[in-house]
């Protein structure tokens, strides 16, 4: 994950050493508590639940303050801790700096970097680092621990003393402060054969195997799985010995290949048929006829070639089903393969929701922080600065809403990660519809281009506008409902009308989207028109500002007093329908519902039961 580091701030006290270590890092930012830290970057009001929000959306954390602070805050969340992010606990002075979690995920290096440039000690406390100068339950990068579940009670013994066996090679392992001995009960296993581990023996495997695969379009995912499977284990290849899956770009979002990855867990990569047209003369088995239907000759031996590199090799030629192939090559050392080919590309399009960090769902900051490229309109991309640090930013004008879309989804096709970021929910007037449209369209009537069609696409639902209406009022959407865009400049206002007209027939609370502009003056004004001759002139009317900002502002109103003049293009206007209320409180404050029809159940009478028992007539209750 791609999460800028958050320097977490409380006080003044603490913010010289923050902004000392925002010097060095560029893409760190300070996060301090309002009314405390005025010069932070982004400010926050509740400590427990920022410091949540950041956590799951996979930034680092480095907390200038009490390491109490933290582990109250985070322990609550706490679960999978090889999934983590790092959280480094710093005292006010840079004296001291504590990694609490994820020290094998970075935290350990990250506190040995942030004691040296701030002349601190760094207390790491894991007992693989202090001890055995190692941490068996996450080896180097090219590496798999096979069975991580054993990593615990083979740690425990031997951090107990307990000798330990080295089988096969590996350089990391053998420069580790262990005690080594070829009679030791304990063993740690690295090899590329499918062995079994134990809690006495830890098996690690190189990733140096790439599978190439090619398939017929819709081809069974069972098919191409079982092909796969069944040719690593003739050649006795571990699952875990492969790094990667690797195909030419035109099979980039083929479901039985990308089930396929998701089986092995690991990565695709693609190639173009340039790309795997070089490997040509390696190849065992070359294709005319393939290279007549994709423009090279081998796509399943071209890929694994390709991905291994100028001196790997073959293990396993061409081998075919009736759709689908696979060929397996090894390369002399580790692939990594975000330096081969290129990924299949993934959109996210994105509801930020009204504005409010609390109201953006955890699956939406953590897509923002996955991104590498983020698209949107200036104001949104702001809104969510401080989560977007360090990637690429692609900001669009308002109205340009068709570019914005189109610009995504042929960066994504490039292989790239993007966010398109929406306020609200994305589906809601907003980019998503646009998003599917482009990619119904053929590219010669305006779609968009094949790569940018094979895309995955992930969407994040966000509090849409008519919802933190509702919410901050009452309940007036308590019953059936409907949201009507008052803008015609997509829709015929013939339309808008009839729809209008509809929802007023219908009795239904309605969300106005885009109530009036500075061009646009009269829809709001014939809207409300068509719906007195409807529903009672007092029906109360919420007009909601800037939601979830800190400029909001709420007022009820009613059908008959509402103006075109107190509205703007961000407010969301919610009519009631006949039977909404608005009720003044006590305080003076108001809310707003619409009864569902509870009031039968309520105002009903009771039946007193008398002959039951008391326990049938409590199950009776129950029911």
């Amino acid at each position: 994950m791609d999460a800028s580091p958050i320097l977490f701030v409380l006080n003044e006290a603490g913010l010289d050493t923050a902004e000392d270590v925002a010097k060095r890092f560029s893409t760190a930012r300070i996060h301090g508590l309002a009314g405390r830290v005025p010069t932070a970057d982004t400010q926050f009001n509740e400590t427990i639940e920022h410091l949540q929000l950041l956590f799951r959306a996979g930034h680092p954390i480095v907390g200038f303050c009490a390491s109490g602070i933290l582990i109250r805050a985070l322990a609550p969340i706490l679960s999978d801790k090889r999934n983590e992010p790092p959280v480094i606990a710093v005292s006010e002075d840079g004296s001291s700096i504590v990694p609490l979690l994820g020290g094998h995920r970075g935290a350990n290096e990250l506190a040995r970097i942030l004691a040296k440039s701030l002349g601190g000690h760094a207390a790491i406390t894991t007992a693989g680092d202090t001890k055995l100068g190692i941490a068996l339950d996450v080896p180097p990068k090219g590496w798999i621990l096979a069975n991580p579940e054993d990593a615990k009670p083979v740690m425990a013994e031997l951090l107990s003393g307990a000798d330990v066996r080295i089988e096969g090679q590996a350089d990391w392992l053998l420069e580790a402060e262990l005690n080594q001995s070829d009679n030791a009960s304990i063993a740690l296993a690295a090899t590329e054969k499918p062995v079994e581990g134990s809690p006495t023996r830890l098996v690690y495997h190189p990733q140096k195997y790439a599978v190439g695969v090619g398939c017929a379009r819709h081809c069974d995912p069972a098919e191409l799985i079982g092909l796969v499977e069944g040719r690593l284990a003739e050649a006795g290849i571990a699952r875990g010995a492969v790094a990667c899956v690797v195909t030419i770009d035109l099979k980039a979002d083929e479901a039985a290949v990308n089930d396929l990855v998701n089986y092995l867990g690991v990565p695709l990569r693609v190639f173009s048929a340039e790309d795997l047209q070089r490997e040509t003369p390696r190849l065992k088995n070359p294709s005319n006829i393939v290279f007549q239907e994709v423009g090279c000759h081998g796509v399943s031996e071209g890929a694994a070639l390709a991905a291994s590199g100028a001196f790997g090799a073959l293990v396993v030629e061409k081998q075919k089903t009736e759709s689908a192939t696979c060929a397996i090559a090894r390369a002399p050392q580790p692939i990594d393969p975000a330096t081969i080919g290129r990924s299949r590309g993934h959109l996210s399009v994105i509801g930020i929701g009204p504005g409010k960090d609390e109201w953006r769902t955890p699956e939406a900051t953590r897509l923002l922080s996955a991104a590498t490229d983020v698209v949107g309109y200036s104001l949104y991309l702001d809104i969510v600065e401080s989560h977007i640090t360090g990637k690429k930013h692609h900001n669009f004008p308002l109205g340009a809403e068709e570019d914005r879309v189109r610009f995504a989804l042929e960066e994504a096709g490039k292989g790239k990660n993007v966010a398109l970021i929406s306020s609200g929910d994305a589906g809601i007037y907003a980019m998503g519809s646009l998003v599917y449209e482009l990619l119904h369209r053929n590219e010669e009537f305006g779609g968009v281009s094949d790569a940018a069609k094979r895309v995955s696409i992930t969407n994040a639902p966000g509090i849409s506008a008519l919802q933190a209406c509702s919410a901050r009022i009452g309940a007036p959407l308590g019953h059936d409902f409907c949201a009507i865009s008052l803008s015609d400049l997509l829709t015929p206002w013939e339309a808008i009308e009839t729809r209008l007209k509809a929802a007023a027939e219908g009795d239904f609370v309605i969300a106005f989207y885009n109530p009036v502009s500075k061009r646009r003056r009269t829809q709001l004004a014939a809207a409300r028109e068509i719906l007195l001759k409807h529903r009672p002139a007092t029906t109360p009317v919420v007009l909601g500002v800037n939601l979830g900002r800190p400029e909001e502002t709420l007022r009820v109103t009613t059908l008959e007093a509402l103006t075109v003049d107190e509205v703007d293009m961000l407010t969301t206007v919610l009519v009631g329908s006949s039977n909404s209320r608005a009720i003044m409180k006590g305080d003076g404050s108001i809310f707003v519902y619409t009864p569902r029809g509870y009031a039968k159940r309520i105002d009903a009478p009771k039946p007193a039961n008398t002959d039951l028992p008391p326990e049938t007539e409590k199950a009776e209750e129950n029911q």
